[in-house]
């Protein structure tokens, strides 16, 4: 191996969580530097889903769900037209993997490391922390500058998923010292991880807030609510994401009481402020 890396002798690949931007090329790593693939399992064993029946998570099972949503199927259809495409850019999982979990330590460059997992951005996202060099690796949990898409999908359509992030964060928060250096997946590395995890509760707090307005004088759905949240134009994979950041927020809230699910006679779902 050549550059930063030469005469280093590399065992593992660490992957946080399955998203293709994160373990993308793990495959190719692994088989071109006959490496092990390490990572929380259910991160491994949606990667193998998506990598070997990438259909059975597609246009049939997408469709209906925009629409009992209320997207038109016009906006389906941009939607949809993003499909799978990214996995022709990705090389896979291999066919065997170590599994890391919640309370493990993993030994990095001669430094232990002890394991959190997280969901509600990914599945069990990983994330490592050494507390004697207050170091915080926090993949995409926590990240300076965007708040991580938290999203709901037809697998599990009613999963409470921005629950299980702010709990998640609430526990980074108890578990993490204040003045630890974050490590994020996306962007510069930063310090004060306590008062970014405050201003991403208060976000989506703020969120959960214009949308109980937004329902308030008559019921509306989640294509519907859309626009009061992302007030800007978007594109399909845009889209995509508003969508299932919306449908996260109204499965909180209906967790909560705080919005009434009403079915129209079409078969649409539209929530009203209680």
């Amino acid at each position: 191996m050549s550059g930063p890396l030469a005469g280093q002798s590399l065992k593992s690949v660490i992957v946080s969580h399955f998203h293709p931007d994160h373990v993308g090329l793990a495959g190719w790593l692994c088989e071109t530097y006959g490496l092990d693939l390490t990572m929380p399992r259910p991160e491994y064993l949606h990667s193998v889903v998506l990598q070997c029946a990438p259909a059975d998570h597609g246009e049939a099972v997408f469709r209906p769900f925009y629409r009992r949503h209320g997207l038109s199927a016009e906006a389906t259809d941009i939607v949809l037209s993003r499909g799978h495409e990214y996995l022709k850019r990705t090389t896979g999982v291999p066919a065997s993997y170590h599994r890391i979990k919640h309370g493990d330590t993993i030994t990095v460059g001669g430094r232990a490391f002890g394991v959190q997992t997280g969901g509600g951005h990914a599945l069990e996202q990983a994330m490592l922390y050494r507390p004697e060099e207050k170091l915080f690796l926090a993949a995409d949990q926590v990240i300076a500058r965007i708040s991580p898409n938290v999203s709901v999908h037809p697998m599990e359509p009613d999963l409470d998923a921005l629950g299980i992030y702010l709990t998640s964060l609430r526990a980074i928060k108890a578990s993490v010292a204040p003045d630890v250096l974050v490590l994020p997946g996306h962007g510069l590395p930063f310090h004060g991880l306590h008062d970014r995890v405050d201003e991403l509760i208060e976000h989506h707090a703020l969120r959960c807030g214009e949308l109980a307005a937004a329902c308030q004088d008559r019921p509306l759905s989640v294509a519907e609510i859309v626009p009061f949240l992302f007030n800007r134009p978007l594109d399909a994979h845009q889209t995509g994401f508003a969508f299932g950041e919306v449908l996260a927020h109204v499965n909180h809230m209906l967790g909560l009481g705080q919005l009434r699910l009403e079915t129209d006679a079409g078969g649409v779902d539209r929530y009203r402020t209680v």
